[in-house]
């Protein structure tokens, strides 16, 4: 606004101030965001015209919008601020890893003010848990895991695709997690994936000692066959990390990438019985 737009707000009966506590109380009390309120009714609980309201605002609704931002709060209208933060920081991490994700780069690509990110996420340790539990999701795996196919050659191939699938966010989300990981032990990539990805894997653990039970699967250590299982799907996605690879991509060669992943650890680890 221009600086005599400026002083004539804060000098008005109803400042911008006044003006945003009008709106928020609109909101609370019609339970809509602020985005959704018509500068009639603010207006209306002000005590002025909508025009009066208007100068006021030096034109523009997007002063009033503005204002509420500054205040760390969401005027609606658009996304939730954790929605927009999340996508703008995965995007941010799966560019310049995690060292990357500043809280305010995250602020200028979400389009969101600081106080807002703190208040939604309560710092950015809170962001980036946020970040690796929206964009590592094993779910898939763990549905396979439940009820795995009798045939080995099957599950195999459900296994490894459940984990290419698993990391939505592409394979730089993948080295930055990896990273966070290796390098911050109490780091939050090992607190939110920790205890869910030990989870898994132990039920991976069980589901290859079955097959050796079975007869289906050699006589290997089992960290050993998991390491046979699970080591191709790492090196695939560092290597996509390496070469810029978008998840596009990623994702049209992802058919072929499982079934030769699986084959070759059933020619190392199936025995004749397997089937």
């Amino acid at each position: 606004m221009e600086l005599y737009t400026v002083v004539s707000v804060l000098m008005a009966p109803n400042s911008l101030d006044d003006l945003v506590g009008t709106a928020l109380a609109l909101a609370q009390e019609r339970q809509r965001d602020v985005a959704d309120i018509p500068l009639m009714s603010i207006a209306a609980a002000s005590g002025i015209s909508r025009s009066t309201l208007l100068r006021r605002l030096g034109g523009t609704r997007r002063t009033l919008d503005d204002a509420v931002r500054a205040a760390g709060l969401d005027p609606g209208g658009r996304k939730p601020v954790r929605e927009r933060a999340i996508a703008a920081a995965a995007r941010l991490m799966s560019e310049r890893g995690v060292a990357g994700v500043t809280l305010d780069a995250v602020a200028a690509t979400a389009g969101c003010s600081l106080p807002s990110l703190h208040t939604v996420f309560e710092g950015r340790d809170g962001l980036l848990a946020a970040v690796f539990d929206s964009c590592c999701q094993l779910q898939d795996l763990e549905r396979v895991l439940a009820d795995p196919p009798a045939d080995t050659g099957t599950a195999v191939d459900q296994i490894i695709a459940a984990l290419l699938h698993g990391f939505s966010g592409g394979p730089g989300m993948f080295r930055a997690v990896l990273a966070d990981w290796s390098g911050r032990p109490d780091g939050p990539a090992q607190r939110v994936l920790g205890p869910q990805v030990a989870a898994t894997l132990g039920r991976v653990s069980e589901w290859l000692s079955s097959q050796q039970r079975g007869g289906r699967l050699r006589d290997l250590p089992v960290p050993v066959l998991m390491e046979l299982l699970i080591g191709p799907v790492v090196v695939h996605l560092l290597l996509a990390a390496a070469t810029g690879s978008e998840p596009a991509e990623i994702r049209a060669d992802e058919g072929a990438a499982c079934h030769a992943f699986a084959s070759a650890f059933l020619r190392t680890a199936a025995t004749e019985g397997a089937g």
